[in-house]
């Protein structure tokens, strides 16, 4: 069995697969301050409530955007699994389907990799990634597989936790859509702006993407709040939200 984890800044997703099938996932908060110890604890929780036996895991693989908790995930896996998992980093990327422009090898999101490689291996063809994190990233992959180039906007939740915390009189709200853009109380006057706003902001960048990329890419949508703006836009041609663990599933077949 393969173990893949993909450490987010808001949350660190551990999955399990068999033969190339998901088997098991699960959701964590990400908090640098935890020990390899506590980690170690809670997944040995998971595994054990799963019916998941440690010794099962031959292989695993990390993508990490918190260098803080790299060390602490790599100890976490070999006390559990006895297994030293692969840290996906730029001296792997040559082994993958995808490219990474000169660049930015140093600097691209491994999980923005592995992205671009589990929709490269969807399509073979020209695609671009949204990934709804603590950040909003767009990928595009031309149709050789190189990754042309990426946009970061604020998260959808980053967005709303900045009107909350900047704001003197602005309350947290849930993101889901309004029942009009024309918000008659502060509630769905915020979600107008940020769920119904970040729809147009997604159309309007696609489209400048597929003008630059000279063909009308499919779009695939991932991450955790993906499925906020699902029905809001007709954009999307297919939502994932354990995308990053199939990249993550299909490069650990290279390694």
């Amino acid at each position: 069995m393969l173990m893949v984890v993909d450490i987010g800044n808001t949350n660190i997703v551990v999955g399990l697969f068999h033969d190339g099938e998901m088997a098991a996932h699960w959701r964590l908060y990400t908090d640098p301050r935890r020990t390899d110890d506590e980690y170690a604890s809670i997944v040995r929780s998971l595994f054990r409530d799963a019916g998941i036996t440690p010794a099962s895991i031959k292989k695993a693989v990390v993508s990490s955007v918190v260098p803080q908790l790299n060390d602490t995930f790599v100890s976490m896996i070999e006390k559990i699994t006895g297994k030293t998992p692969f840290l996906l980093d730029p001296s792997l990327y040559e082994k993958l389907p995808v490219t990474v422009p000169d660049s930015a090898v140093h600097e691209i999101g491994s999980d923005i990799v592995c992205d671009a490689v589990a929709a490269w291996d969807a399509y073979k063809s020209a695609v671009i990634v949204l990934d709804f994190g603590t950040a909003l990233t767009f990928t595009a992959i031309d149709g050789t597989g190189h990754i042309r180039g990426v946009a970061i906007a604020p998260g959808l939740a980053t967005a709303v936790k900045a009107l909350f915390r900047d704001t003197a009189q602005l309350p947290s709200v849930p993101l889901e859509a309004p029942p009009s853009s024309l918000g008659t109380n502060t509630i769905h006057a915020i979600q107008s702006g940020v769920v119904l706003g970040y729809t147009g902001l997604i159309e309007s960048l696609i489209g400048r993407m597929r003008a630059d990329l000279g063909v009308c890419a499919p779009v695939v949508a991932t991450g955790g709040l993906s499925g906020v703006l699902e029905k809001e836009t007709a954009i999307f041609d297919r939502v994932d939200p354990l995308l990053t663990l199939t990249g993550l599933c299909l490069i650990a077949s290279l390694l």
